[in-house]
C-alpha cells in the first residue's frame, strides 16, 4: 500500500492504518530503536508506541514523508527510553558513543536556552547536512540520526571502517566550523 493511502486510513480513523504501517515500516522502525536501545523488548515497545503516537498525530498532521515521520517518532521515543533507563549511567549501544562524538561540535545546553534557539540550531544543522556531498551526508545521518554502528555504515557504502571514521571526523569539524560561523557555538 502506498504511503498516501496509509495516511488516508489514519485520516478516516481506520484501525487498518496501524496494521498497514506495521507491515510496511515495522522492521525499519525496529532497527532504529534497536540501534539506540540494544534491547529487543524495549525496541519492540518503542515501535508499538510509535504506532500509537502516529495514530494520535495523524490527523491533525499530514506528513509528506511517512517513513521519516515514523523514524522521528521512533527515534525520539527510543532516546527518551534510553535516557530514562540509563539515568546516572551511560549504557551500552551506539547512542553513548554518538553523543560523545557529537559533543565536540555542538554547543552545551547553557548556550541554547530557549526552544526557538534549539529549532534554529536544528534548521542550521539540517541545511548543513544537505550541503554535504551525498555520501558524506548519508554517512553522517546513518551515524547520528539512525545511530548505526560504524561497521554497518562501512558495509552499506562499501567503505572501510577507518574511511567511515575519517569521513565522520571531517564532517564534525566542518559542522563545528559552520556552527561557529552561524553564531551557535564559540571556540
Amino acid at each position: 500500500m502506498e504511503d498516501h493511502q496509509i495516511i488516508d486510513l489514519y485520516w478516516r480513523r481506520d484501525p487498518e492504518a496501524i496494521k498497514e504501517t506495521a507491515g510496511k515500516y515495522g522492521a525499519y522502525c525496529y532497527a532504529i530503536a534497536e540501534n539506540i536501545l540494544c534491547s529487543p523488548e524495549d525496541s519492540e515497545e518503542c515501535v508499538n508506541d510509535t504506532w500509537l503516537n502516529a495514530w494520535n498525530a495523524i490527523p491533525p498532521q499530514k506528513p509528506l514523508h511517512l517513513r521519516m515521520f515514523l523514524a522521528k517518532i521512533t527515534r525520539n521515543l527510543s532516546l527518551n527510553r534510553f535516557h530514562s533507563r540509563s539515568a546516572g549511567k551511560r549504557g551500552g549501544g551506539q547512542i553513548a558513543l554518538v553523543l560523545d562524538e557529537l559533543s565536540e561540535c555542538l554547543p552545551g545546553k547553557t548556550d541554547v536556552q530557549s526552544e526557538y534557539e534549539a529549532k534554529e540550531l536544528g534548521q542550521c544543522i539540517r541545511l548543513f547536512v544537505r550541503s554535504l556531498p551525498e555520501r558524506d551526508g548519508n554517512v553522517f545521518l546513518r551515524r547520528y540520526f539512525f545511530t548505526e554502528d560504524i561497521s554497518q555504515i562501512a558495509k552499506r557504502y562499501n567503505l572501510t571502517e577507518n574511511n567511515v571514521t575519517v569521513i565522520l571526523s571531517r564532517v564534525r569539524k566542518k559542522l563545528k566550523t559552520h556552527l561557529v560561523k552561524e553564531g551557535f557555538f564559540s571556540e
